[in-house]
């Protein structure tokens, strides 16, 4: 490493070389464990209903893998702090591994308890994959920071949009195994989940957390020489904190806990309305590709535009998705994947809008823990959505759930205003700066 150190603001990143390592190996492991994440979600809940032979409690396995990955972000990001990325990812997502042969032994001795226990430690994979689009962001300049995170979230499609799709075969071949074939998912979710823990642990080098605090400790002692030999007294930059942080934690808790409500309790409305585990496989699967796949153009639109004009757009976006789940006759799978295909939409705006305001907050010195704790809102807030939805589809059917979330993601047209104008947040960022 050479003593000239490069302003984090010029070009897409003071190290390109190790950042362009970074994010491939960041992408592969991603197509991994989006297989592994997106797999569980389609059936979870469906396993849970016929085990615990209640659809009020359906919505029960998504709340306990939604804590699980609560505890792990904290885990994770305490890690990461400490020892780095690498660690960190590598550790979490072999804890998913563990957790989705624990639902797999649960559905083979028909245990509803191991049942439970094993969903709350399948959660680590999901913050886990969560906590990967930080990484993306460590070595990028603050002008292409949105772009790194969304380039992380996009390689989560493919592995996202297959796993679905593959409940059906997967069960097929779980049956063959004497498995349930509910079950069968989770096979592919172990599998993902080791892969990417191995693909993590052996290539991620340099790790982007460790590389970037060398950097910043270099650029402080640059200028702080700079300002002895001036005569200045500099404040201690690494105690600085932005003014995005609340409003990106806003962000980050509401468009999970609409997109959750709803993601979790379609499949059991498009089962109560006759449609198999490929319709519902499908329904998912877009929803998933549409949670990821835009993530490129969202986050040249939150570079350009600004973090919390893009956050907003969100909040319109998962209100539309509502209203468009309501109005969807159970028996149509075209208007309830668009549906969908709208509240994935939203929560990818949400989330790369967010997550770039919070990592802009952040200094290094505490950059991973506390994005470990601000996680956890989003694990909360997915546990809470995930635990009332089934219970007020129950009482009061699946349109009022969807028209709740929705009108519920209108709080943050008025939260992230007001926020933005008393912290000065909403400038817009010009991708050139």
């Amino acid at each position: 490493m050479t003593s000239t150190v490069p302003s984090v603001g010029s070009g897409i990143s003071p190290q390109p070389e190790a950042q362009r390592r970074v994010l491939t190996v960041l992408v592969t492991s991603q197509v991994l464990s989006g297989a592994g994440l997106a797999a569980g979600i389609t059936v979870g809940a469906l396993l849970a209903q016929d085990m615990l032979g209640s659809t009020g409690l359906a919505g029960l396995p998504s709340a306990l893998f939604t804590a699980g990955s609560a505890l792990t972000a904290v885990a994770v990001g305490r890690l990461s702090q400490a020892r780095g990325r690498r660690p960190g990812l590598a550790a979490g997502y072999l804890t998913g591994a563990v957790g989705s042969a624990g639902v797999i032994a649960a559905a083979v001795v028909g245990n509803p308890v191991l049942l439970l226990v094993a969903l709350f430690v399948y959660g680590a994979g999901s913050a886990t994959n969560l906590q990967a689009r930080y990484a993306g962001a460590d070595l990028a300049s603050p002008a292409h920071r949105a772009r790194a995170v969304s380039t992380v979230l996009v390689a989560t499609t493919a592995g996202g949009v297959v796993g679905p799709n593959l409940a059906a075969p997967t069960g097929a071949l779980a049956r063959s195994f004497g498995i349930p074939a509910l079950a069968g998912p989770f096979l592919l979710s172990g599998t993902a989940y080791i892969l990417a823990a191995l693909v993590l642990a052996l290539w991620l080098r340099p790790d982007p957390l460790l590389l970037a605090r060398r950097l910043d400790e270099q650029r402080q002692a640059a200028a702080a020489t700079a300002a002895r030999t001036a005569g200045r007294v500099e404040p201690d930059p690494s105690e600085r904190r932005g003014p995005g942080l609340m409003p990106g934690a806003l962000t980050m808790i509401v468009t999970q806990l609409v997109m959750v409500s709803i993601m979790t309790m379609t499949p059991v409305h498009m089962r109560d309305h006759g449609h198999g585990t490929a319709a519902s496989g499908l329904v998912i699967a877009l929803h998933v590709g549409a949670m990821y796949l835009p993530s490129p153009l969202t986050g040249w639109l939150v570079d350009r535009y600004g973090r919390t004009a893009i956050a907003a757009v969100s909040g319109l976006t998962l209100l539309a998705a509502g209203i468009t789940a309501a109005a969807a006759p159970g028996d149509s799978v075209a208007l309830l994947a668009l549906a969908l295909v709208l509240l994935g939409l939203g929560w990818n705006l949400g989330l790369v809008s967010s997550t770039a305001m919070i990592t802009d907050a952040l200094p290094l010195a505490t950059r991973a823990r506390t994005q470990g704790m601000v996680d956890v809102s989003i694990a909360v807030a997915g546990a809470t959505g995930a635990l009332t939805s089934g219970a007020v589809v129950s009482a009061a059917g699946y349109p009022v759930l969807t028209l709740t979330a929705g009108a519920l993601s209108l709080a943050l047209l008025p939260a992230i205003a007001a926020t933005a104008t008393a912290a000065g947040a909403g400038a817009p960022r010009k991708s050139g700066r």
